[in-house]
């Protein structure tokens, strides 16, 4: 049985210090993605993403495994944005839009992808339209360590923005990025770890 560990893997770009923000260069990966808006804490259009990007993750894991090739589903991404972007600063979650994601390993087809849709939808009835395996190549990026609660992310976000990306020759090309690598139903609001990521462009 071959065992592949995504996260030592792809630790550097999985576990940044939560000390000071570091510019990486993020390459291309396969992702399990779907698309909505909306408030994350009350939208059943989330919880249902949710519920479908695990439900597949798992599925596809199995799968492999059965084949010889095992290894651990890694953790929910999501890339944020909205029509004002102050938002993310004031938590006015609503005006929210967002693509919620799990990364797969580079053999995942779409092939493997569509079976495993079929077998999860007799569990969870019919799947978001728009429910895809998608190859995203996010490139230069800075990003940091946010340890606390999600609604105390707003800070970081703001001295990112108007504080480190200007100083340092950087702006915004792409959506805000997170990773959550604490499970919110287990681990205490302060103790939450979640990377913080921006893809920029040099000026």
């Amino acid at each position: 049985m071959t065992k592949l560990d995504l996260r030592k893997t792809l630790q550097h770009f999985y576990e940044p210090s939560p000390k000071a923000f570091a510019v990486i260069d993020v390459p291309a990966m396969n992702f399990l993605m779907i698309d909505g808006e909306g408030d994350p804490n009350v939208s059943p259009v989330y919880a249902n993403a949710i519920q479908w990007l695990y439900g597949v993750s798992y599925t596809l894991k199995f799968a492999s495994k059965a084949t010889g090739t095992d290894y651990g589903v890694m953790p929910l991404e999501g890339l944020w944005w909205a029509d004002d972007t102050e938002t993310f600063i004031t938590r006015e979650k609503a005006a929210w839009k967002w693509t919620m994601m799990i990364t797969q390993p580079d053999f995942i087809a779409k092939d493997m992808v569509a079976a495993a849709i079929d077998k999860t939808r007799a569990k969870l009835g019919d799947p978001p339209q728009s429910l895809r395996l998608e190859r995203f190549a996010e490139g230069l990026s800075a990003q940091i360590m946010h340890i606390g609660p999600y609604d105390a992310e707003g800070p970081t976000i703001a001295r990112l923005h108007k504080e480190f990306l200007p100083g340092n020759g950087l702006t915004e090309n792409g959506h805000h990025h997170e990773i959550y690598l604490s499970d919110p139903r287990r681990t205490a609001p302060e103790k939450l770890r979640t990377v913080l990521r921006q893809p920029v462009r040099r000026l």
